[in-house]
């Protein structure tokens, strides 16, 4: 038995999430999360990790409600946030002294704070925070006020009202600056929404920090730009600023003359977005892109310490690894030559080493040390973590195959210990969201193994529109979702039946977002599966695509044309095949509505539509206090018992109990 055969034990995995290194690189932090006493969330602590590899992992951080954000500052303090003392106290910053004792707070407000950034040679610290009102000179008296009286309206003037799984305003976020005294210092007063989830770099001395700066564009849409602001005066001068494309993932050379960046190009129904690596000369003002041979879409962004280049990841067919471009150079070159993926990259100060955290569809994130250069560069160690890697339930393999058109194809493919050609496996295909995305890391979300567990066999596929393999196979499927992509799902699942040690006729759909509009296409053009999954799922186009809370991006590739040809609603009549629809309502991205519709017209007009008597084959989980993806514990847990009780009754034959808290 592993912990995936029990959702208990799955549920109390340590979790890592984060990163940081001190910036002389003798010193690593990771931030762990743990199941609390109830189960009902996850608690942070920050652990020391030996560089080395030499120390086992120590705790530094024992907070009975958790710390997170890790960041050193110059002389190797570490900062973090935490919301310590009463139960209505706001999340503060903190300070742990290198020389060691105890955590004393930094700096304190209302409303908290929300993410901490450092100099690498001087003592400078910028935090982001949302204030109300004008300043945060104004926030307290506002935040009071509202409070009293208990308000909870939102006067917008512009877009967007929603983000995710939260309403925006009316407060703002800001970079404030804590002061020795405990106050802070409000570098941008009077901002209305441009620092919204900001990608921020400090200059290594304390001088400034790049950041980005959302600006409004035509008919209600957002464009991101970059933005210089000094740190001493908050005086902000332009940096990117192009009507062509939106800039992220600023990073600031370590001398301060340059800054890397991403810049992601505005999409059409013709043309999907391009990522591309870009270089400004802070001084000229000139740009150049790099590595303009590369077919892949950057996702991070490192220097190199001594300036001549740049540390990045990106997708690369079902994984993501770390890649070495010099400056000038046509495209980069591959690091690390393994099956993962690598987030969370710090380069050490000498230039030797890279530390990260690694994953993939194996293995949870975990940290380790990546070798820069030498005859043994791109050799992954993997240092001392606080928890042990989980044992699987089963094997991971590959399948690869052919489109229609002669593109190749692949996925990975999650098998039970017990699958063999003379006991296959029955054959969950569960397909990423995104779309622009890949199964190509660990997910504690979307787990294979949890149902590899229960004896499926379970593909992860990468259809049209997935990253990693060149901006065509994107082209292949833009603005063409209900076409190659689909068609690509089904040759993979073709190839994968063919298989001995799989049941070709015992299979299902599953997927979330992206995937529950694939799992409601395919519901509605054909009937090969035995029940079919839909968890967050776009079904009808033109209601989703203006009330969804990013609505400017999507109207870009679905047209009015476009949405007639590739909307799942449209073709309700022909579904046949038993349904679970799932959906939380606080999901802004894919709006509850899409799950509302689908509900009724499934009850209305499909072909297996309720019976006189009102009862239906068909089933709908509704999480009233869940977000886009489900992330309370306990409500992870019915989720998967749900589903595995679904797919159990219809695609095994073996009815199986519900969980008792449904009732």
């Amino acid at each position: 038995m592993t912990a995936f055969h029990e959702l208990d034990d799955y549920l109390a995995l340590p979790r890592v999430t984060t990163l940081a290194m001190s910036p002389d690189g003798t010193r690593l932090v990771i931030a762990q999360s743990t199941l609390d006493d109830k189960a009902t969330s996850y608690t942070g602590a920050l652990w020391e990790i030996d560089p080395d590899g030499q120390e086992p992992a120590r705790r530094l951080t024992h907070g009975v409600k958790g710390e997170s954000n890790p960041a050193f500052t110059a002389t190797g303090d570490l900062l973090f946030t935490a919301a310590r003392g009463k139960d209505d106290q706001p999340v503060s910053l903190w300070r742990l002294p290198a020389r060691g004792g105890e955590a004393e707070q930094v700096a304190t407000r209302k409303g908290g704070i929300a993410s901490v950034h450092t100099a690498a040679r001087a003592d400078r610290i910028v935090v982001t925070a949302a204030v109300l009102g004008h300043s945060e000179s104004d926030d307290e008296r506002v935040r009071d006020a509202r409070k009293s009286a208990e308000v909870t309206a939102v006067l917008h003037s512009g877009y967007p009202v929603r983000y995710w799984d939260h309403d925006l305003g009316p407060d703002q976020p800001h970079l404030l600056i804590p002061g020795k005294d405990g106050g802070l210092t409000d570098l941008t007063p009077g901002i209305r929404g441009a620092l919204r989830n900001p990608r921020l770099d400090v200059a290594a001395d304390g001088s400034f920090a790049a950041s980005t700066w959302v600006v409004a564009g035509p008919r209600a849409s957002r464009r991101v730009t970059l933005v210089r602001i000094d740190l001493g005066t908050g005086l902000r001068t332009p940096l990117v600023d192009d009507p062509d494309g939106d800039a992220t993932h600023p990073a600031i050379s370590p001398d301060g003359t340059k800054l890397a960046y991403l810049h992601e190009s505005l999409s059409d129904a013709e043309n999907p977005p391009r990522v591309t690596l870009r270089v400004l000369d802070l001084a000229t003002g000139t740009t150049s892109r790099e590595a303009p041979e590369w077919d892949r879409r950057p996702t991070s962004v490192a220097w190199l310490p001594d300036g001549t280049g740049l540390v990045l990841t990106a997708d690369d067919r079902g994984r993501a690894p770390v890649f070495v471009h010099r400056l000038g150079r046509s495209q980069p070159e591959r690091l690390t030559a393994d099956d993962a993926a690598y987030t969370d990259v710090h380069v050490a100060p000498d230039g030797t080493r890279v530390y990260a955290l690694r994953a993939s569809c194996t293995v949870p994130p975990h940290p380790v040390r990546i070798t820069l250069t030498g005859p043994d560069a791109g050799a992954v160690t993997a240092l001392p973590a606080p928890a042990p890697l989980p044992e699987l339930p089963g094997r991971l393999t590959e399948v690869v195959t052919e489109a229609t058109d002669g593109t190749p194809l692949r996925a990975w493919l999650a098998l039970p210990h017990e699958a063999s050609d003379t006991a296959p496996a029955p054959l969950l295909l569960w397909v990423h969201g995104g779309p622009l995305s890949s199964w190509n890391t660990w997910s504690w979300r979307w787990n294979p193994w949890l149902l590899a567990a229960c004896g499926y066999a379970v593909l992860l596929p990468d259809p049209a529109l997935s990253t990693g393999y060149g901006d065509e196979f994107v082209r292949r499927g833009w603005g063409r979702w209900g076409k190659e992509p689909y068609t690509d799902l089904m040759t993979l699942t073709d190839a994968t039946v063919a298989r001995p040690d799989i049941d070709a006729d015992r299979t299902a759909v599953m997927g979330g977002s992206f995937g529950g509009y694939m799992a409601n296409w395919i519901a509605g053009h054909t009937d090969r599966f035995r029940a079919i999954v839909t968890h967050a799922g776009l079904w009808a186009l033109d209601q989703f695509t203006p009330t969804t809370d990013v609505a400017w991006y999507w109207q870009r590739e679905v047209t009015p044309e476009m949405a007639v040809e590739n909307s799942p609603h449209l073709f309700v009549a022909d579904i046949v095949t038993p349904m679970l629809v799932i959906h939380g309502d606080k999901d802004h991205r894919v709006p509850i509505g899409e799950a509302l519709r689908l509900w009724y017209e499934l009850l209305d007009e499909s072909g297996l539509p309720a019976e006189e008597d009102g009862t239906t084959v068909h089933r709908f989980l509704y999480f009233p206090s869940e977000n886009h993806w489900v992330l309370r514990p306990q409500h992870t847990k019915i989720w998967y018992r749900t589903v595995e009780a679904f797919l159990s009754e219809h695609v095994l034959g073996r009815p199986l109990e519900l969980p008792a808290e449904l009732g």
